[in-house]
Formats: structure tokens, C-alpha cells, sequence
């Protein structure tokens, strides 16, 4: 029982300090790691839908439409209908972004691949190893409890 205290307490000292480090990090382009976050699937992924949004970056479709409103007034996000289906509204970044991107390691991969290149290669792959095993037994209790 001491071990999986001390993983948990382990845990929530990383996760609370990254989460610290990106928000400083997004903090001095005025994004917020949320922000951030979208923006990287957008760049990433091109256009999509705000359920696709939501999908990939873990949240609520009303979460992510209030961050694209934000991003919108910033003028690095844009919505668009689809030419096919008038319903579907998709969500992309503008070139206002893809300047500031280019300018700065603004994209949430790329700052997170800066912290673990400080890492030997084994360390990493043994890290990386680790949280997939760690969500594995997340989904597997999500499923049994459902």
C-alpha cells in the first residue's frame, strides 16, 4: 500500500509541476495550456469539428466551443461551414497562428519533446511505457465499471 502511496503522491508532483511549466511556457504568448492544446490538434490534425475537438483533447464540446470563441477574438482560430453539409461547422487554425508557431514553440508536442530530450533514450522509452500501461488500467476500469 506504501508504494502505491508514494506512485500516487509521485504522480500528482509531476503532473502539478508540468502543469505549472505550461502555463508559464503559454502563459508569455498569452495562450493557456487548454488553448494550447486545441491549437496543437489543429495544427496537427487541419481542419475539424468541434466534437473532434473535444474528442482529442479530453473535454466537452461546450468547453472547446468556449476556447475556439477565445481563439477566434485572438485571431488564430476560425470556424468554416462545410461545403458539403451546411450543418457541419469546422474549426481550423488561421495563418495568424501558423506565424506565431513558426516564431515560437507554441505547440504542446513540441514542449513537451523539449522537456524529454533532457532524458537518455531508455528513460524515455521506459516513461512513455509506463503511461500507456497507466492508461491501459484506466480504460480497462472505465469498462468494467460501465
Amino acid at each position: 500500500m506504501e508504494e502505491t502511496s508514494n506512485v500516487l503522491m509521485t504522480y500528482l508532483r509531476v503532473t502539478q509541476r508540468m502543469s505549472q511549466q505550461f502555463r508559464s511556457h503559454f502563459g508569455r504568448l498569452n495562450l493557456t495550456f487548454p488553448q494550447a492544446l486545441v491549437l496543437n490538434v489543429l495544427a496537427e490534425e487541419g481542419p475539424v469539428p468541434i466534437s473532434t475537438l473535444a474528442e482529442r483533447t479530453g473535454s466537452a464540446n461546450s468547453t472547446v466551443s468556449g476556447i475556439v470563441d477565445r481563439l477566434e477574438k485572438l485571431e488564430l482560430a476560425k470556424r468554416e461551414r462545410s461545403e458539403n453539409d451546411r450543418r457541419v461547422i469546422y474549426v481550423s487554425v488561421t495563418d495568424k497562428y501558423r506565424a506565431l508557431r513558426e516564431k515560437t514553440a507554441t505547440d504542446v508536442n513540441g514542449y513537451f519533446d523539449s522537456l524529454l530530450d533532457k532524458m537518455d533514450e531508455k528513460d524515455r522509452s521506459m516513461v512513455k511505457s509506463a503511461l500507456e500501461k497507466l492508461e491501459t488500467a484506466l480504460d480497462d476500469g472505465e469498462r468494467a465499471r460501465n
